[in-house]
């Protein structure tokens, strides 16, 4: 096996593997660009050009790098110039005919110790291999787009692979720069086989009118600070090709998770298959363009239906971390807030809470002091709900028990006047069942605050079939005085952002369950491939494995899904009290405070 590695034929120069050429160019690699079409040969040319003057542009290379790499990589239609190759990635269409065809062209050309790699990110790498005469140095290699950019490169292993490939290629990718991820060979391996079951739900949600396109893209964004929407990412990625790699995940998992919302099929069949062609899920300014324009279903600038009520005051009910952020956004917005909790003694634990965020804003240089002490003056700590009798909006954000819930609206039905806005800030239970503990639902809203609810933009404005339209209104209009993105949904399990962000959490242990990957590889291969912020394994243990288990219940007895029963690693941990952070053990251990 050759582990020198300095001579690299890449065949398909699309997008990824022009970028993949770049990479290898710019770390002093001889790179022979191969392709049937004179078209992709030049298109490659002028783009490496390109973006390598941008790049002296930006100080990243000198333009002494800059000629070197262009005049290591040269273009052929011939795959036999692959002949002196020590490595050949492919990178032609995603479908095994065509690969299997590179494959057994390559064994009459390439030496026997050369390295074949292929960058499917759906196809098995078993199959692919087992129709070359040297299957033990087939292996995968799937860089993400766009290649320059992304750090993470998985390495993908049959059963057929030789750990000296493995290791020369493994090396490689640490000599470009890249984050390699050792993986086994199934559809989608790590970042896809999560990645595309989240956007697969996503086209499914929209599909079924349960929120607006922009709606989901917003909610995820600015809920889980992932970089961009799903559909927006369908869009990009191609939703033909995001198709075809669910066909290739369900085809193994036959996890209804993973079979092709019918939106999929759909768009691809009319060819709206996104970015390329213009339009998809979005309609942009031109073929390849990434300007999104207005079209028929861009909605109104402001969707709330009719008017709303007037709201100058505010109760929250409850004393944890949740309410007192609640209670501090309010009033930093100039409402006069009562922040009601148990006990007079919890409701002034719970304002010195926002005494010390507010000190802390001062601090940082985020308020000035004459500011801290008007939002403190507008806030009143009282020990009973019996203070709410003239607030014109009162929010819960207190335990996530359905019952608790239910008695402290019934309490809120007879202590509120008539007319005010009840709403409750529950992130999986049904805002219906809520309502009718009152013998007003029609004045009860979801108004789904994300944590913490100072920094977090996110409101999921949640609409009963109860609900009236000046309560849904005046939520809306609330939500912009606030400075908070509003975004409706129906009143069904998770919402948006928890319904499309559990089932990944949940899928990411069934990935540890199996030992098909190590949580520091899972969790790196979504922050490197996803732009994740955090990896699902950091993310459960800082939410709370009982809560993301809670979670998990809800949404499986909703949908009655198997694919989203919880893991049962999940449920043993919690059943061992391994919580995470909050109890310094969930699935990594961590320092007691």
């Amino acid at each position: 096996m050759d582990t020198s590695l300095s001579t690299i034929a890449v065949v398909g120069l699309g997008t990824m593997g022009t970028g993949i050429a770049e990479v290898l160019a710019l770390a002093g690699r001889e790179v022979i660009g191969i392709d049937i079409s004179e078209a992709a040969a030049l298109g490659a040319v002028a783009s490496l050009e390109a973006s390598t003057a941008r790049a002296v542009g930006r100080g990243r290379i000198t333009e002494q790098e800059r000629t070197d790499a262009l005049t290591r990589f040269r273009t052929s239609d011939d795959l036999r110039t692959a002949a002196d190759a020590e490595l050949v990635i492919e990178v032609v269409p995603e479908t095994y005919e065509i690969k299997q065809q590179v494959f057994r062209e390559l064994d009459a050309i390439v030496s026997p110790t050369a390295i074949l790699a292929t960058g499917t990110n759906a196809l098995s790498v078993t199959r692919l291999a087992a129709e070359s005469q040297h299957p033990e140095r087939v292996l995968g290699l799937h860089f993400f787009n766009p290649a320059p950019a992304m750090k993470l490169v998985e390495v993908v292993s049959s059963v057929l692979t030789a750990p000296p490939a493995v290791e020369a290629v493994t090396a490689l990718a640490r000599e470009l720069g890249k984050e390699p991820v050792a993986v086994g060979d199934r559809p989608g391996f790590v970042a896809d086989g999560l990645l595309f079951g989240y956007l697969n739900q996503a086209a499914a949600m929209y599909e079924a009118n349960y929120a607006s396109r922009e709606d989901i893209d917003a909610a995820m964004k600015l809920g889980c600070g992932l970089p961009m929407g799903p559909l927006a990412l369908l869009d990009l990625i191609g939703i033909d090709t995001a198709r075809t790699v669910l066909e290739a995940m369900y085809a193994e998992s036959h996890d209804r998770l993973h079979a092709p919302a019918p939106v999929l099929g759909q768009l691809s069949s009319a060819g709206l298959t996104g970015r390329k062609a213009g339009r998809g899920f979005y309609t942009y300014d031109a073929p390849g363009g990434q300007a999104v324009v207005p079209d028929a279903l861009t909605p109104a600038a402001d969707t709330a239906s009719g008017a709303g009520r007037d709201v100058a005051s505010v109760g929250v009910a409850g004393s944890g971390t949740m309410a007192s952020g609640i209670a501090e956004v309010f009033a930093k917005a100039g409402y006069d807030v009562v922040l009601a909790a148990r006990s007079q003694e919890k409701a002034d634990v719970a304002k010195g809470r926002i005494a010390k965020s507010l000190e802390r804003s001062v601090t940082k240089g985020r308020l000035t002091a004459e500011a801290r002490d008007e939002t403190l003056a507008r806030i009143t700590a009282a020990g009973s709900l019996d203070a709410f009798a003239e607030v014109d909006l009162a929010v819960e954000a207190v335990a996530e028990d359905l019952e608790i819930k239910q008695q402290l609206f019934a309490a809120l039905d007879k202590v509120c006047r008539p007319g005010a806005v009840l709403a409750t800030t529950t992130s999986s239970l049904p805002v219906v069942a809520i309502a009718r503990a009152t013998a007003r639902p029609e004045d009860v809203v979801g108004m789904h605050f994300f944590n913490p609810a100072p920094a977090m933009k996110l409101v999921e404005v949640v609409r009963t079939v109860l609900t009236a339209d000046d309560v849904h209104a005046t939520v809306r209009a609330v939500c912009a005085r606030i400075r908070k993105h509003p975004v409706d949904c129906g009143d069904r399990a998770g919402f948006i952002v928890n319904a499309l962000l559990f089932p990944y959490l949940n899928n990411a242990i069934k990935m540890v369950e199996e030992h098909y990957a190590s949580l520091d590889d899972i969790d790196a291969a979504m922050k490197l491939g996803g732009g994740y912020p955090m990896g699902p394994f950091e993310l459960l243990d800082v939410v709370g494995l009982d809560v993301s288990l809670a979670i998990e219940k809800v949404l499986h007895k909703e949908f009655r899904d198997p694919g989203l029963a919880p893991a049962p690693l999940l449920e043993h941990l919690v059943a061992a009290g391994c919580l995470g952070r909050k109890t310094g053990r969930g699935f990594r251990e961590y320092a007691r405070r």
